[in-house]
């Protein structure tokens, strides 16, 4: 199972430190691929004085020491095609944001590095056009067979992170897993999932009580990893804090979901 973890940005240096050092038994585990995860920009805040992050020369640094101290494989994200390069020989996978998810360049960048490359669906955008998003890196990389089982050979995945339902609310379909397996190994991203866009004044809010119950449902649907962003005090984070898990919560999530995996498997 893949596993993605990690604060939502990089607050600073004892911030990452601090969680990076709690998520060891996950990286240690047989049964987990685990992929630390922090951005070093948040370039798509609702407000213009968000906090954004170190930026990228900064950022870089202090992930490439959470790999060094740690053995960790790292995933950040992208939002301009001039940063795939500097960022992909850093990291192990590149993470393409929902709003850019149908960006050419910003793609067509990403799969000339030799990462991972993990696409979140936008959350206005049918799961099944998903296809024409993984079919641009498979063509970059000279990929002519379409799948779920070539895009996990060539390195493409396809992140759920809930659709637009309304104004400032977020709903997860559960059919999007299995209809975009099709293309690509899908990992759900539960804490995005549950956010509540731009409801608080500037910035979003969201509802961490549904992350369990959304991760057991994506469990038994059946997904190739998750994706959970955790804070030491989500209360307290500089960036989506309201949807984000605390470390002891993460543990119990992780628990919920190979239980309903191994109840499947029996």
């Amino acid at each position: 199972m893949i596993l993605i973890a990690g604060p939502c940005v990089i607050e600073s240096r004892d911030s990452l430190f601090r969680v990076a050092e709690k998520l060891v038994s996950y990286h240690e585990d047989p049964t987990i691929d685990f992929y630390f995860k922090s951005s070093f920009d948040k370039a798509n805040r609702t407000s213009i004085d968000s906090f954004r992050g170190p930026g990228m020369d900064e950022g870089l640094k202090l992930l490439d020491e959470v790999r060094t101290q740690f053995g960790y494989k790292l995933l950040t994200d992208i939002h301009d095609y001039t940063q795939a390069k500097p960022v992909g020989e850093v990291v192990d996978v590149l993470q393409i944001p929902a709003f850019l998810c149908r960006q050419t360049d910003l793609l067509v960048a990403a799969a000339q590095t030799k990462c991972v490359v993990n696409v979140k669906k936008g959350q206005f955008l049918n799961p099944a056009d998903m296809r024409y998003s993984v079919k641009k890196v498979l063509d970059t990389r000279g990929v002519k067979e379409e799948g779920y089982e070539a895009a996990k050979k060539a390195g493409v995945w396809l992140t759920e992170r809930g659709s637009t339902f309304g104004y400032g609310n977020l709903v997860v379909d559960a059919r999007s897993f299995g209809i975009m397996r099709e293309f690509a190994p899908v990992i759900f991203d539960a804490t995005h999932s549950v956010q509540m866009p731009g409801t608080e004044g500037g910035k979003s809010g969201g509802k961490r009580e549904f992350v369990r119950p959304l991760s057991r449902a994506a469990a038994a649907v059946g997904v190739d990893g998750f994706f959970f962003e955790t804070h030491f005090n989500p209360c307290e984070a500089l960036c989506d804090g309201p949807n984000m898990l605390d470390l002891e919560d993460l543990a119990l999530a992780l628990k919920d979901i190979k239980a309903i995996q191994d109840s499947l498997k029996a």
